[in-house]
Parts: structure tokens; sequence; C-alpha cells
């Protein structure tokens, strides 16, 4: 790929890396609810833990967000041309 080994990467300034923190702070609390979550309420969604399994859906979806933002990182470039 041209460019490739120009510049550096975003990293922390990737959006993709924010995207990905935001869903894994909203999956981590949303699995812990579901696991401490009562039968009653598990009851009330026709038996199935919808806290639980969107927070894994979450968690899977940050982790394919971080695999990607480290896999095919954006490439800053280090000078910026004359204008």
């Amino acid at each position: 790929m041209p460019g490739q080994g120009s510049g550096h990467s975003a990293g922390a300034f990737d959006i993709r890396t924010v995207i990905a923190l935001l869903f894994a702070i909203y999956g981590v609390v949303i699995t812990v609810v579901g696991v401490v979550q009562p039968q009653s309420e598990i009851d009330k969604s026709a038996g199935v833990n919808i806290n639980l399994w969107a927070g894994i859906g979450m968690l899977v979806f940050a982790a394919v967000f971080i695999a990607w933002a480290r896999l095919r990182p954006i490439r800053v470039p280090d000078e910026v041309g004359e204008q």
C-alpha cells in the first residue's frame, strides 16, 4: 500500500477506539445487570435475559472495533505540506 510506512498512527484519537471504549463500558454495565437480574424480570421478556445477551453483544462489537483499529491503523502524516 502506498504511504503505509510514512507517518504515525492515530492511536487513542482514532474514532474506532473511542466507539469501542464506549461500547465496552456500556457492555460491561449491561452484562453485570443481566447477571444480577432477578428471575421475575427475565420472565417479563419471555424468559430471555435480554440484558445479558445485549451486554455480551456490545462486548463482542467493542472487541471487533479494537481488532479493526489494531489491524488497520489510520496513518497521520508527520509533516504538513506547504500550501
